[in-house]
């Protein structure tokens, strides 16, 4: 039976997620991009572009479905911050080959979706950023900062996941992101920078 046009896309995107995840971006040719799902070469080409049109969308798809799962599960949950680390740490352990192109390849990807790829991560981060900042009062930078590094450390499974059934790798990440994200403030702040920590969250239950 022909295989439909979207099912043959979703095809190709998760070979080449699986073969950009392996050997890297530049260890992979259209030709084998194309046999890994029974096509040769210059027929992939009638689905995208080339491999830059292939891992931009692979990339803004990831970006996109970690934004919009991180805001509707924090605005539907009694605490926000859990049900953020929840969804990232899942999302981390069940798809550790999306995460790792989705942490080395963007710099491969062309300027134009590279920009709409940023933009989106940016408005995934603040989001981290609002729930932490109501929980902890400290500088913005501070608790940007401090976002990045717990995304990091879950973002890290796909090296460090290998010696831990998932239920305690979860239970791991999760007690060391949130202890991370909710420790003291690495300097007192000041009363202007607690006037300025992000307040979109003040009025849920914690």
């Amino acid at each position: 039976m022909e295989i439909g046009t979207r099912e043959r896309r979703a095809q190709i995107l998760a070979a080449a997620t699986d073969l950009f995840a392996r050997r890297g971006y530049h260890g992979v040719s259209i030709s084998e991009l194309g046999a890994a799902v029974g096509l040769t070469g210059p027929a992939l080409y009638r689905h995208f572009k080339g491999k830059e049109a292939l891992l931009a969308e692979i990339l803004l798809d990831i970006s996109t479905r970690l934004h919009r799962g991180g805001v509707a599960r924090a605005g539907a949950a009694a605490d926000p911050l859990d049900a953020l680390l929840e969804w990232q740490i899942s999302f981390a352990l069940d798809h550790p080959a999306l995460i790792t192109v989705h942490e080395r390849e963007l710099p491969h990807v062309p300027e134009a979706p590279r920009r709409e790829i940023r933009r989106i991560q940016r408005a995934y981060v603040e989001e981290w950023v609002a729930v932490v900042g109501a929980r902890v009062p400290r500088p913005e930078a501070e608790t940007r900062a401090a976002v990045h590094a717990a995304i990091g450390l879950i973002n890290s499974t796909p090296y460090s996941a290998d010696g831990l059934a998932r239920p305690e790798m979860a239970a791991l990440l999760h007690t060391m992101a949130k202890a991370a994200l909710l420790a003291p403030p690495a300097s007192p702040p000041t009363a202007a920078a607690v006037r300025e920590a992000p307040r979109a969250r003040l009025d849920r239950p914690i």
